[in-house]
């Protein structure tokens, strides 16, 4: 009797024990990425054009699926908003905020001032001369004010300024640079927290674990909090490859960061797999390289090494993120899917990139499940 009660308890040990194994296992396939990060930190996504439009059907429900965050891709840049001065188009960026509202996402405003898509008139008056100090501070405050106070209280976070700071330390020398000097990063945050001040404001910029462009940055942030401007968080652009930046670097970076008493973003992440002509063109929209084939190695597909090499990069770097989990408040994907990423096209047009985490069909690849085990330990 005893026996055979012994063998009857082991069996439903076994069993609780298999089937509880089972549960588990569909449970975390079952889950995506914004839930498996719920209590950690936001996961996004940037939106482009097409997709806000609503011609991406797909695409969008992997968005509703995996991801609780949305950042405009293009359509809240300045030169597309207000392409001349006084004539202000938010068709697009209506359409991009009202989409995060129906969605519940934590809605990202990118970017207030950043001089690559700035339109050219910001800078010059009706005789193409450069305009004075006072003229374009006015401009920027009449910019920042109109765009931040129309979503205000609906947009939760805004990039005021994007890309001032060059890879070894020292100021861009960009329009807004030359025009006002370094005050127009202030300017543009103090603009900002006035037009909306519930809003988190945000510096955001590429390369940022290199020492160089780090000690910079740490430096511009506290001249800026003793001047007393509001600025919530740090966006570390995460335009990663396989074997750069150091893992190393990007954490000493997060600690930094951080160390100033200001939240890290990561944002704009993605691995690219293709060779870069020059690694020390970071993320810089205006390099552009002629197209050769030996930089385009993968049109028909990734190797097992470079997919497994792929996979270990990205879960290399989600293991950090959730190393700070404390720190950092939200990990932002620079696209959807491969097809739609800027890498196909930066900094050689025309090749074959794979940076994302869902394919050219919007299928989620298999770091997916990955990273989401990662996530649920």
């Amino acid at each position: 009797m005893k026996k055979r009660n012994f063998f009857y308890l082991t069996s439903i040990i076994l069993a609780t024990f298999f089937f509880g194994s089972c549960n588990r296992t569909e449970q975390i396939e079952s889950n995506s990425l914004k839930e498996a990060f719920s209590n950690k930190f936001y996961i996004g996504t940037a939106l482009n054009a097409r997709q806000v439009m609503g011609h991406d059907s797909a695409t969008m429900e992997v968005v509703k699926k995996h991801f609780n965050s949305i950042v405009a891709e293009n359509c809240m840049k300045s030169g597309m908003i207000q392409r001349e001065e006084g004539k202000f188009n938010f068709e697009l960026a209506d359409q991009f905020v009202k989409f995060g509202e129906e969605n519940d996402m934590f809605i990202i405003g990118h970017t207030l001032i950043w001089h690559s898509q700035a339109p050219r008139w910001f800078f010059t008056d009706d005789d193409g001369n450069e305009v004075s100090r006072e003229i374009l501070i006015e401009r920027m405050k009449n910019h920042i004010s109109t765009v931040v106070g129309r979503y205000k209280g609906r947009v939760n976070g805004w990039d005021v300024v994007n890309e001032a700071i060059l890879d070894d330390g020292s100021f861009r020398k960009s329009k807004f640079y030359e025009i006002i000097g370094e005050d127009f990063i202030k300017l543009a945050f103090q603009f900002a927290h006035e037009a909306d001040p519930e809003a988190e404001l945000y510096y955001n910029d590429y390369s940022m674990a290199v020492p160089g462009k780090r000690s910079g940055v740490v430096k511009m942030v506290k001249k800026l909090q003793d001047q007393g401007v509001k600025i919530d968080a740090i966006g570390m652009q995460g335009h990663i490859g396989l074997d750069y930046p150091s893992i190393q670097e990007f954490e000493k970076s997060i600690e930094d960061y951080s160390g100033l008493g200001v939240k890290v973003m990561v944002t704009e992440l993605d691995l690219s797999v293709l060779p870069m002509p020059d690694w020390g063109a970071g993320a810089e929209v205006s390099t552009n390289y002629e197209y050769q084939q030996q930089l385009n190695p993968y049109t028909e597909g990734l190797t097992d090494s470079v997919k497994t090499a792929f996979e270990n990069r990205y879960l290399d770097f989600f293991k950090l993120f959730l190393k700070h989990q404390e720190d950092i408040t939200r990990v932002t994907l620079w696209g959807v899917n491969d097809n739609n990423s800027w890498k196909n096209n930066w900094p050689v047009r025309g090749r074959t990139d794979y940076p994302l985490l869902f394919n050219r069909n919007n299928e989620p690849k298999d770091v997916v499940e990955k990273i989401i085990n990662e996530a649920l330990k």
